[in-house]
């Protein structure tokens, strides 16, 4: 099932996808949650009662998937987790090179630093060295600590695309890379959330790109992850409590702009960057200076 976030008439609504339709579920209940966080949270992480709603749904309640104003999948996550450095060559492209990292590198984004599918990710005045990150955002459904690997994919509600967009020039500023991935508006994140029961357990073996103008920019497999998606959240959830609604990006592959040789490329005004993900969709978002 997919499940979308959009913006309507009369504010945020959820909906879900059928064909190119949408079946706007607030026409069809107008008590159900806007925020697929606060819809995870109702039921433990069970969304059978949005495919409940959205079954036999009227004409009035479908809408054209083209021209939608898209939202983001989660509308108010309570907590945006990064994994950083987690595809080995990716590493190797980078200052980390020489030093492997034995642990998962954990960081936070902001959500004014995220867009949704189609609306422009903005590129700061203060730097020209925005960059893009092809990433598979993962999407928590229910609450969980002390996770296993014999129970870690159970708290996974579904997995959406991401591009994870860096000012390199302020991440590289300090050791702490905070600065650099939270700009304003710098991170796309979507176009919707695929349950986790249509896609291979801990979203495994999945085709991973990004492209700019049209040119493809990096290319991998999900299964190349170096802390894969069960491992890391073993790691996380030994001290953070995850909740109903949180993300968590899970890294990018090699090919990012700042390592390509000998001149770098970075994300400018005019340009589009897409991120597709086998099996989940494609994240598309416009490049615009900011104003």
């Amino acid at each position: 099932m997919k499940v979308i976030g959009f913006e309507s008439e009369t504010g945020p609504r959820l909906g879900i996808i059928e064909g190119d339709e949408v079946i706007d579920l607030h026409a069809i209940n107008a008590h159900l949650p806007t925020d697929l966080g606060a819809a995870l949270a109702a039921t433990h992480g069970d969304l059978g009662y949005l495919a409940d709603t959205a079954r036999g749904a009227p004409a009035a309640a479908r809408r054209p998937l083209q021209g939608l104003k898209f939202g983001l999948p989660v509308a108010r996550p309570g907590k945006i987790l990064c994994l950083g450095l987690n595809y080995l060559e990716h590493v190797k492209e980078g200052s980390q090179r020489d030093n492997i990292p034995k642990f998962p590198t954990i960081f936070m984004r902001g959500l004014t630093s995220m867009v949704p599918h189609e609306q422009p990710i903005i590129r700061p005045k203060v730097s020209e060295q925005l960059d893009y990150e092809a990433e598979m955002m993962l999407i928590v459904g229910k609450r969980a600590k002390h996770l296993t690997l014999a129970n870690a994919t159970s708290c996974i509600a579904g997995y959406s695309c991401a591009n994870e967009g860096s000012v390199r020039e302020f991440q590289r500023k300090t050791t702490q890379w905070d600065m650099g991935k939270n700009f304003d508006r710098t991170g796309g994140f979507g176009p919707w959330m695929v349950t986790a029961d249509e896609l291979p357990d801990a979203g495994k073996g999945l085709k991973i790109q990004s492209r700019l103008n049209g040119q493809v920019m990096q290319s991998d497999n999900t299964d190349n992850m170096m802390f894969p998606v069960a491992e890391m959240l073993v790691y996380v959830t030994q001290g953070m409590t995850l909740e109903p609604g949180d993300v968590i990006f899970t890294g990018t592959p090699s090919g990012v702009g700042h390592a390509r040789k000998p001149n770098p490329i970075w994300m400018k005004q005019g340009d589009v960057c897409e991120v597709e993900i086998e099996g989940i969709g494609v994240l598309r978002n416009p490049i615009q200076d900011e104003a």
